[in-house]
């Protein structure tokens, strides 16, 4: 079988302990660099396929202290504190600088977790839309590639096709999956939590230059969950909740098509004037 071009981007190869070799692709690149929801993929995979983890990622929060050149980068990911049904991690990406000396260009944190059954019930009930085939897909002319790996259906809040200052609300709602399909699992999810195109362009309806500094991703559910979704569409809301001195938010959850929400997502985003 193929590798599918996610995998491919994320590929992660051991050189010691702790430590991976990778390389970003061409495949999700961006206006600078790669698509930073894979690069947040990259560290999550990181996790993933160290030997030491316990259990499953149950939170994730990547700082883009720079941005990463295309090219070979370094990944370190430690397990920095192991409790009975929790596990603490640090990660880090490194590129060379002019110097050839190693520069951190992203830190993150995760923990990993053993689910147990519990009483359980999601509090945030997936909103009544159109089913995904009812909804077109959105078609961008755009020579930015990483958008071409993701099959949009925007239900509101699609991008602005007149920038003159218009906009009025932030919310956007769309059913989304990877292209071509893919079965649904950690790595996956984390990217697609990043797929939402900056909130203040449609806020403010103009297109101003932006750059996410800090994410968050909570998973709420596991890879039983995974499973049962397979190569499924995702119901995607976003929206920002102040715009103000250069800083914005934006707040996200991801369902699955039978309404179970499968993560929630936070970001702190610049903007420049």
């Amino acid at each position: 079988m193929t590798t599918h071009v996610l995998d491919q981007a994320v590929a992660l190869q051991s050189t010691g302990a702790h430590q991976y070799s990778g390389a970003t692709s061409p495949a999700y690149g961006n206006m600078v660099g790669p698509f930073g929801g894979v690069t947040a993929a990259t560290v999550m995979q990181s996790v993933m396929q160290h030997p030491e983890r316990l259990g499953e990622p149950i939170a994730l929060t990547v700082n883009y202290a720079a941005a990463l050149a295309d090219g070979a980068f370094t990944v370190t990911a430690h397990p920095v504190r192991t409790n009975r049904s929790t596990q603490h991690w640090v990660m880090e990406i490194t590129q060379p600088d002019a110097n050839g000396a190693p520069a951190t260009v992203l830190t993150a944190t995760a923990v990993t977790a053993v689910r147990r059954e519990t009483w359980s019930v999601d509090d945030e009930p997936m909103p009544a839309v159109p089913a995904p085939a009812a909804v077109p897909r959105m078609t961008l002319d755009s020579p930015v590639a990483w958008v071409k790996r993701y099959a949009m259906h925007p239900i509101t809040g699609a991008l602005p096709t007149v920038w003159e200052g218009q906009g009025d609300s932030s919310l956007i709602q769309m059913w989304v999956r990877d292209e071509p399909q893919r079965s649904l699992d950690f790595t996956s999810l984390c990217a697609l939590a990043d797929v939402f195109y900056p909130r203040i362009w449609l806020r403010r309806a103009k297109p101003v230059p932006t750059g996410t500094v800090s994410m968050t991703v909570y998973f709420h559910a596991g890879s039983a969950e995974h499973t049962a979704t397979g190569s499924g569409w995702l119901l995607a809301q976003a929206r920002g909740q102040a715009f103000r001195n250069g800083f914005f938010d934006q707040t996200a959850q991801l369902w699955n098509e039978a309404g179970v929400l499968l993560a929630t997502t936070h970001q702190i985003v610049y903007y420049k004037e």
